[in-house]
């Protein structure tokens, strides 16, 4: 199951709708599909314990329901499947490092615009150094990840002044897998006014948003070369980053933002746009990561 796409399961609603997403993706890109569930078992005393047999019997009935729900879903997929000891985030971790990517669910926060990222999902994005998909767990993402129709279009948000081949490299290849538009963007910061009333000439903010256009016309044109039949639409905006990417976002098919893989044992090593994306898309975000 090399190279597959990975999903993993804890029996959740979220987990599910993951799953079929991870499913749907699989069959898009010729690809086994790998269902993984993992659970550390309880020590009392600092002594690793086993799980009891009845937690066996029902991770393996998890295991097994879901990928003939799957097969049936999706007759020509290959589904495996593999039930693992140990820490989630570290388990998955390993997982996703052979694994084309790696699909996880994500809790919402009922009427807050909000989403739980969870320390297994963070730990997860923050030591993968493949691609990490969340997939919410409402019944619209329930009822997308399950559809065969059309998809929405893919955006991805790009740092202009610090660019990446990798994010736009997996945005352009998942629109033409999915035959749907990509929307390249990058929101440029403005400089901060000084005294009350203050406000910025319309010709500042036009200057502002031509350059940055001009330099994500320059980015994409490899890929656009490579990716001919993908539509593009490139926008440039000003205000703060995560902002815009959150509302261009909204009824996306999928969001894509990047993760600079840092060595270093301090910080988050997510980003604080990426950070904040993964914590309020209503779309399901895929976190690309790149040096």
């Amino acid at each position: 199951m090399n190279q597959s796409i990975a999903v993993g399961l804890d029996g959740s609603a979220e987990s599910a709708a993951a799953a079929h997403w991870a499913a749907r993706e699989a069959v898009l890109r010729e690809r086994p599909l790998l269902l993984v569930h993992c659970e550390e078992g309880p020590s009392p005393v600092g002594i690793r314990a086993g799980r009891s047999d009845a937690r066996e019997r029902w991770a393996e009935a998890l295991l097994t329901d879901a990928s003939d729900a799957l097969r049936e879903a999706h007759p020509h997929l290959r589904v495996g499947t593999k039930d693992v000891d140990g820490p989630p985030g570290v388990a998955l971790t390993e997982v996703a490092a052979t694994s084309e990517m790696l699909v996880l669910g994500s809790r919402g926060l009922g009427t807050v615009s909000g989403y739980v990222l969870g320390s297994v999902g963070l730990a997860v994005v923050r030591g993968s150094e493949r691609t990490v998909v969340l997939v919410r767990g409402t019944e619209e993402a329930k009822r997308d990840a399950r559809s065969h129709g059309a998809y929405g279009p893919v955006v991805v948000g790009i740092d202009v002044d610090r660019p990446s081949d990798a994010p736009l490299a997996f945005a352009f290849e998942e629109a033409a897998h999915r035959e749907c538009p990509v929307c390249v963007m990058h929101s440029a910061a403005t400089p901060p006014l000084f005294g009350s009333g203050m406000s910025y000439d319309p010709a500042v903010t036009e200057q502002l948003t031509r350059q940055v256009e001009a330099k994500l016309n320059e980015l994409i044109a490899p890929w656009q070369q490579r990716w001919p039949t993908v539509r593009v639409d490139v926008r440039a905006t000003t205000g703060r980053a995560a902002d815009q990417i959150l509302e261009n976002g909204a009824g996306a098919g999928l969001v894509v933002v990047g993760r600079r893989i840092r060595r270093s044992s301090m910080g988050a090593h997510i980003g604080p746009v990426t950070h904040n994306v993964l914590h309020h898309a209503s779309s399901p975000v895929a976190v690309v990561a790149h040096r």
